[in-house]
């Protein structure tokens, strides 16, 4: 069953310490509906979003936006900076090894933040 970005909005990420399934690949191609700036991995266990950036200095204030989101959230990507202000976000759930409504909730809160800020 899939559910919009609205949907994902209103959710708040919930600690997940594993002994839940992970997404199937079905599931997670659904979620993806709503959030369609992010890439889902073929194998469905991780999803992933690149920018590119104006400078050095807007690729950091980008990072500290999310880095703040995480932190409120409690569920953190893992986010890999090249250059000078290229950046890749990376979501998955590791205490589960593979997605869960996690990911999708802080991918659409992530996607919020860079429309707002015209990232």
């Amino acid at each position: 069953m899939s559910v919009t970005n609205e949907e994902l909005l209103q959710k708040k990420c919930l600690p997940c310490e594993g002994g839940v399934d992970a997404c199937s690949l079905q599931e997670a191609k659904s979620q993806s509906s709503a959030i369609p700036q992010w890439v889902l991995s073929p194998e469905g266990k991780w999803i992933e979003r690149s920018l590119g950036l104006k400078n050095f200095v807007e690729m950091m204030a980008c990072v500290n936006q999310i880095a703040d989101l995480a932190e409120a959230e409690g569920h953190h990507p893992d986010l890999h900076l090249t250059g000078y202000r290229n950046l890749r976000i990376e979501l998955t759930t590791h205490a589960i090894g593979g997605l869960s409504e996690n990911d999708f909730i802080l991918a659409a809160k992530i996607d919020q933040i860079l429309k707002k800020e015209g990232y």
